[in-house]
């Protein structure tokens, strides 16, 4: 009977089946922009099929998904868009698909060989915004230590045939940018140059924040004019004395998952988690990082005191849910110096 139930209850799956998994584009040119492919399924299981989330391996490799909950027997797809600029060469990049399937996770695959484009001025520059060619889009801070300031700097070209004056828009108080020369002449390099004040920052962790760029007073706020600023907040505990380690907050859970159990399609579930400090300063939850959308985390205290217990609330909204097995991540951000990421596995079922 056991053998029985653990099949029937698998039998209710979805079942994720490709078409193909592997895709050769084989050669492809560099100046003829974006190459694309449609990765088709079909749900072969009894239940339907919710794709979460789709990771490409690159920032060059962007996927669009079927989104709706997917019937047994139907059908949906997986777009794939490989972006050759600047990437000459053979490539070949994976594409990570998450459901609910009874194999959750689904690699593709794409390969190829971009054939360089014809060499010109431009190709210090690949990135064009109007007349200004600039290296990339992305300035990637890394790391920034809080209390502490990074810079970085990437290299612009007026390609155009008048004076520019680019100037930068949208920054948050934590960021502050220049530009130099402030008036880059045709054909002239220059240089901008963007920090990352840490102490200003009001968070902690990872940072993702647009920034664009206003080419003589005309201020176009799309994604071709835009500059992406990418961070990571964290705390340096090599500093801290032998005295302060023995201080330190010591962050002590029950396990790092929670099993939410079932529930209803269509409503709500709560539960709990306890959090305590074991040391004997106080613990600090710097932040917690929740991408899901069905998933809200509250909590009513921010600092727990040594010997003191704090609960998180966990909410499961199952409203646009499918039937089906759920497990989501959330990261808990602290100032326990041996425990300052943990990650928290919410599991869950959702049932007609």
């Amino acid at each position: 009977m056991c053998l029985l139930v653990a099949t029937l209850a698998f039998s209710q799956k979805p079942v994720i089946s490709f078409d193909v998994t592997n895709y050769d584009f084989g050669k492809i040119n560099e100046e003829d922009g974006k190459a694309t492919y449609v990765f088709n399924f079909t749900n072969k299981g009894n239940a339907p099929m919710v794709v979460s989330r789709v990771q490409a391996s690159c920032g060059c490799t962007t996927p669009t998904w079927t989104k709706e909950p997917i019937a047994p027997g139907k059908k949906g797809s997986i777009t794939v868009t490989y972006n050759p600029l600047g990437r000459p060469g053979i490539f070949t990049k994976t594409i990570t698909v998450y459901s609910n399937a009874a194999d959750e996770q689904t690699t593709l695959i794409i390969r190829g060989e971009v054939i360089p484009k014809p060499t010109s001025k431009n190709d210090s520059y690949p990135v064009q915004m109007g007349d200004l060619g600039l290296q990339n889009k992305t300035i990637m801070m890394n790391n920034v230590e809080k209390g502490k300031t990074q810079t970085r700097e990437i290299t612009i070209q007026n390609t155009g045939k008048n004076n520019l004056r680019p100037t930068l828009e949208n920054l948050p108080a934590y960021l502050t940018a220049t530009v130099s020369p402030e008036i880059i002449k045709p054909n002239e390099a220059g240089k901008i140059k963007v920090s990352f004040l840490s102490k200003n920052c009001p968070q902690w962790g990872p940072t993702n924040d647009e920034i664009y760029v206003v080419l003589n007073g005309n201020k176009k706020f799309s994604d071709e004019y835009q500059l992406r600023v990418i961070a990571n907040v964290i705390e340096n505990f090599s500093s801290l004395t032998p005295d302060q380690k023995r201080k330190a907050p010591i962050l002590e859970t029950i396990g790092r998952t929670v099993n939410i159990g079932i529930v209803k399609a269509g409503a709500k579930k709560a539960a709990k988690f306890k959090i305590s400090n074991k040391g004997i300063n106080p613990l600090e939850i710097r932040r917690i990082i929740n991408n899901n959308r069905e998933v809200t985390v509250t909590k009513s205290k921010m600092t727990i005191a040594g010997g003191k217990s704090e609960q998180l609330l966990l909410n499961v909204d199952a409203k646009n849910l499918a039937a089906g097995e759920y497990k989501k991540t959330i990261t808990i951000q602290t100032n326990d110096p041996d425990n300052s990421f943990i990650i928290l596995v919410l599991n869950w079922s959702v049932q007609k």
